[in-house]
């Protein structure tokens, strides 16, 4: 793939980034729910929401590192954040933050199993449990299921949104684009790491029809309803929000996940261990689109079939109007809050505490 100049890219993330102030100014920016913000280490912040259940079960919500957290929140009718409180859940956010000089090898090992320990860690001391649920989204669940897999006496269970967990060149949209690239060891970028808008440019060339077509498509439909066409905006506002991501990060993902399939192959190894499927024995659950081309069902089931957890299941989500990216939208859509979370949460909180 030939990249555009890095400084072009840069300026490309400071027009969204204004654009999205402007749209914030016009009253689509995100309407969070108040939360205590703790520094856990480099690269990583962690939200802790007010519970009324201090007794409830804890969760930790795991985003994708590419754009922003509060997805997750991004409004109250339209919160993961406020189902999980609604559910008597002791909730707490993971907010990756933008990698400094001093993050940029920062890989795997890193964000799939040391930061998130780390914020695992802060979660039980906090409450007291001894294992807490994963709930990841995209490459964030992703790491939830390594992590995981390497550690499973800190995880409870695991829910996966659309989390990619098969690779390889025939399971989703990226798999041959990222095939037809050059080797991604060493990106010629500059040492803040690989711009957002980079990214949006190949998700948009991987998959035009999810992320173009379909973006044009939702607002035409959502155009009717303030309501409907209220949350478009606010999410449209989030795409804007770029986020740089780790080199090192970047080649782990291209290299050892998308060309090498190290995870379903059980040869991936985190922190001097090797994770795969077979060392995944925490009950999971998968919700899965079977329309999309970016996370398709091929890219989740093989691995869900083959992992070692006794305790397994499989939702579907079939999209929703207002949500402007679909693969967003078990996050953000009306039919995924009404539908699809209160399964989600009664299969979590159902779960027993103890293996």
């Amino acid at each position: 793939m030939t990249r555009l100049p890095d400084i072009a890219l840069d300026m490309l993330d400071q027009i969204r980034r204004a654009t999205g102030l402007l749209f914030d100014a016009l009253g689509s920016g995100p309407r969070t729910t108040p939360s205590t913000v703790l520094n856990i280490a480099p690269g990583v912040r962690l939200h802790v929401y007010p519970s009324a259940s201090p007794s409830g079960s804890p969760v930790l919500l795991v985003p994708a590192p590419i754009k922003r957290s509060y997805i997750w929140d991004i409004e109250p009718d339209l919160s993961v954040v406020a189902r999980c409180l609604e559910h008597g859940m002791r909730v707490h956010l993971v907010e990756w933050t933008d990698p400094g000089r001093a993050q940029q090898r920062f890989g795997l090992d890193q964000y799939a199993d040391r930061l998130l320990v780390e914020c695992l860690r802060v979660v039980t001391e906090r409450t007291g449990a001894q294992r807490v649920p994963l709930v990841g989204h995209s490459l964030g669940g992703t790491f939830s299921a390594v992590c995981a897999a390497r550690h499973p006496d800190l995880v409870t269970a695991i829910a996966l949104l659309e989390a990619p967990l098969h690779f390889g060149t025939d399971a989703g949209a990226f798999t041959p684009f990222v095939s037809a690239t050059p080797a991604a060891s060493s990106p010629p970028l500059s040492a803040g790491g690989v711009p957002g808008s980079l990214l949006d440019i190949v998700a948009a060339t991987a998959a035009p029809a999810e992320f173009q077509l379909d973006r044009w498509t939702d607002f035409v439909r959502s155009a009717a309803d303030p309501v409907t066409l209220a949350s478009y905006l606010r999410v449209l506002r989030w795409t804007m929000d770029e986020f740089r991501l780790p080199e090192h990060l970047f080649s782990d993902v291209v290299e050892r996940l998308y060309r090498a399939d190290e995870f379903m192959r059980g040869t991936l190894v985190v922190d001097g261990r090797p994770v795969g499927a077979a060392t995944l024995v925490v009950p999971m659950l998968n919700v899965v689109d079977p329309r999309s081309d970016v996370v398709p069902t091929c890219s989740i089931m093989p691995f869900h079939e083959a992992a070692a957890s006794a305790e397994k299941r499989v939702l579907e989500y079939h999209g929703d109007t207002g949500v402007a990216v679909q693969h967003v939208g078990v996050l953000v859509g009306h039919n995924a809050h009404r539908d699809l979370w209160p399964e989600i949460l009664g299969w979590l909180t159902g779960l027993p505490t103890s293996r």
